[in-house]
């Protein structure tokens, strides 16, 4: 599935990427790293190696996934359906990356 992945130490992020779930649904994998469910202060899942915290979720049809703004990579294996199923804009297939003003922009 096409998500959004932000990594709240600046390790990795913001990007859209594909993420796999584990059989129960409860464990995300995502280029090599695994990540368990927490229940955290804008953080929703852990990396189980590194204990880094991420924020995992749905893309918004609208774009707009960041909290604060900024640049939001775009996986090369995902862009496509990104912009054409998600975003419905397939005129931006080619786009890597998107300029998010966050949702608590000024």
């Amino acid at each position: 599935r096409i998500m959004f992945i932000d990594c709240k130490s600046g390790a990795l992020g913001p990007r859209i990427g594909r993420v796999d779930f584990s059989q129960t649904g409860q464990t995300l994998y995502y280029r090599g790293h695994q990540f368990k469910p927490v229940n955290g202060y804008k953080y929703n899942y852990v990396d189980v190696e590194t204990e880094d915290e991420y924020w995992i979720s749905g893309c918004k049809k609208r774009g707009g996934d960041t909290l604060y703004g900024g640049i939001i990579e775009i996986d090369d294996d995902v862009r496509e359906e990104y912009w054409t199923t998600i975003r419905n804009m397939p005129d931006s297939k080619d786009q890597r990356s998107i300029k998010c003003p966050g949702k608590y922009a000024k």
